[in-house]
């Protein structure tokens, strides 16, 4: 008999006793010109928090990962395009390719839908080794949008309902 084991991951908010495990969240090294270090989401975090979810992703009692969402910011500055999505993701070298990313995903699709959203965005950095193949193979679409150059990208929520 095969036995599989199932990973089960869990969202913990960023708190004084777990924040120096945040910090330690690191990605592979080819990898950090994609994204922010987790020190930097935090500090931007604080500055917004009235849009900024900032999350740390446990397996089990091992930090795997770190997601932060924007939730309802004002897109396009004039009070009429309000959007949310995943403002950041970084997953530990050894937890790639483990379904940490696609449950960050989901837990900011949740995370959207509860607040009653109905699509998630996402920006990302084009070039070799970036995440766009792992956005796509998703759902998420190509809106044609640049946001401070950077691809944006959609999924419709409506479509997994």
């Amino acid at each position: 008999m095969v036995s599989v084991v199932t990973r089960i991951f869990r969202l913990a908010a960023i708190t004084p006793a777990n924040i120096e495990l945040a910090i330690s969240v690191k990605v592979r090294p080819s990898q950090e010109r994609f994204v922010s270090p987790v020190v930097k989401s935090l500090a931007e975090a604080y500055v917004h928090q009235e849009v900024a979810w900032p999350r740390l992703i446990f397996d089990g009692d091992r930090p795997v990962g770190f997601l932060m969402a924007f939730l309802d910011i004002d897109w396009d500055g004039q009070g009429v395009d309000f959007r949310s999505g995943l403002w950041r993701l970084n997953v530990m070298p050894d937890a790639q390719g483990r379904g940490v990313g696609r449950f960050a995903v989901e837990s900011v699709a949740a995370e959207v839908r509860r607040r009653g959203g109905t699509r998630v965005y996402v920006t990302w950095e084009p070039g070799d080794d970036g995440p766009e193949g792992f956005y796509r193979k998703l759902g998420f679409q190509l809106t044609g949008e640049e946001s401070g150059g950077q691809t944006v990208g959609v999924l419709n929520l409506t479509r997994f309902s």
